[in-house]
Formats: C-alpha cells, sequence, structure tokens
C-alpha cells in the first residue's frame, strides 16, 4: 500500500490560547486514535516550529557544512505531520480531511514514491 505524509505548516496556525492548544490536541488525538484503530497510523508527531530547529546542513564542495537553528531563508516550518498506510489517494484524502477538521486548519498530503524508479520518472521533462 502506497504510504501518505499528512502534514501541516506552522505558518498557516493562527495564534491559540493553551486551552485551544490543548483542545485541539485532544481533537486531533481522537482522529490519530482512530488511524491506529484502523491499522493505517505509522508515525506522527506535532508541535515543531522554528523554535525546535536544532540545526540546518548544506553541502559545500562535497563537504557537510552545519549551522545552528533553522536554515535562515525559511519562512514556513513543519508544524506536524502524521505518516499513514492506506490503499490510495481517496483513504489519505479521508483521513487529511479529518485532521483538517479536528485541528481547523490547512492539511497538505502527499504521497511517497514507491521506488526510485518512480522519482526518476517524475523528474523527466514533459513531452
Amino acid at each position: 500500500m502506497p504510504k501518505y505524509l499528512i502534514a501541516f505548516n506552522d505558518e498557516w496556525v493562527p495564534e491559540h490560547t493553551p486551552d485551544e492548544l490543548r483542545a485541539k490536541s485532544e481533537a486531533s488525538g481522537a482522529v490519530l486514535d482512530d488511524m491506529k484503530e484502523a491499522g493505517v497510523f505509522l508515525y506522527g508527531d506535532g508541535g515543531i516550529d522554528a523554535s525546535t530547529a536544532i540545526f540546518s546542513v548544506v553541502s559545500e564542495d562535497g563537504k557537510p557544512i552545519f549551522t545552528d537553528g533553522p536554515f535562515v531563508e525559511t519562512k514556513e516550518h513543519l508544524g506536524g505531520f502524521a505518516v499513514v498506510d492506506v490503499p490510495d489517494d481517496d483513504a489519505a484524502r479521508y483521513w487529511a480531511g479529518r485532521l483538517a477538521v479536528a485541528l481547523d486548519w490547512p492539511q497538505e498530503v502527499h504521497r511517497f514514491p514507491s521506488d526510485l524508479t518512480e522519482i526518476i520518472e517524475r523528474q523527466r521533462p514533459a513531452g
């Protein structure tokens, strides 16, 4: 079965009070529990943003160059995610929709490629 990443960008989340965040955590936790019960949940986590970035790394002349904190040019930060193993796009839409409703902020869905061949095929120019 294909695996999908359901994620939200921290920039999409408006300011919340601590009580509102607790309520969102409870609501999304219920959806994650349903994912587990359905046997589709692989992994998820949240509460990450620019403040949680430990370091960034780039390649320079074939060597890794580390910088403390987030990549300075980054304007957006992953806020949280879930990885699910479901049969198709429709099932991924279902779970992403449940999270979007529970959290009341957008979710973005990515399907992991099945293998390197699929990645290479996507990179081919059209035409």
